[in-house]
């Protein structure tokens, strides 16, 4: 018996050790590092326009209007709903995930006054797998520039000229494709005379 009860108190003060390293230094330490060393990625990487935050370079944003580069599509609640985050999780062989993406082509091709036989992007008329991807291929960007440049009386240089400034390269220079950031591109759009 008071092998089983010192067994039974080495196993709780086990588990509470566990629990306070795990549950208390160990996120401690690390939010600790984030905000000595990265202290705007640790705060969200929220960018603002004067005092006033319009969004994070992180996450998505809708942009509606022909002025505006569009974003992904997004499967998240309502469009770009972080509290509900997630893919539509419809297969390759999912009829109505075919529809969508029959209907999305259509849009864009109008919406950009392309040809009926031009490819479309795939990231303009799929969804990410969270919802809230902020960017949209080279590619992508370089099909809604002519739109964008319309609406707002710009030449079209100036236009892609934007794009080519706020293409991120591949992480590390292997990982991923070239990509734009849609809330930096239309942010610096909106402050162009």
């Amino acid at each position: 018996m008071r092998d089983l009860a010192r067994e039974i108190w080495i196993s709780i003060a086990v588990t509470a050790l566990v629990a306070l390293l795990v549950c208390g230094v160990y996120p401690v330490s690390v939010w600790l590092v984030g905000e000595a060393l990265f202290p705007r990625q640790a705060g969200g990487s929220v960018v603002t326009r004067g005092r006033e935050a319009v969004g994070s370079s992180l996450l998505g944003r809708e942009f509606a209007g022909a002025q505006y580069f569009h974003p992904r599509p997004s499967a998240a609640g309502d469009g770009y709903d972080a509290s509900r985050s997630g893919g539509s999780n419809l297969g390759p062989l999912s009829a109505r995930l075919l529809a969508s993406v029959r209907e999305r082509v259509s849009a864009y091709r109008k919406e950009n006054s392309l040809n009926a036989g031009t490819p479309v992007p795939a990231d303009a008329v799929t969804a990410s797998a969270s919802g809230l991807d902020p960017h949209i291929s080279v590619e992508n960007a370089r099909m809604q520039a002519r739109r964008v440049a319309a609406a707002r009386g710009l030449p079209l240089e100036v236009v892609l000229a934007k794009i080519q400034r706020h293409t991120e390269w591949r992480t590390l220079r292997v990982l991923g494709r070239p990509r734009v950031n849609v809330l930096m591109l239309n942010l610096d759009l909106d402050g162009t005379p």
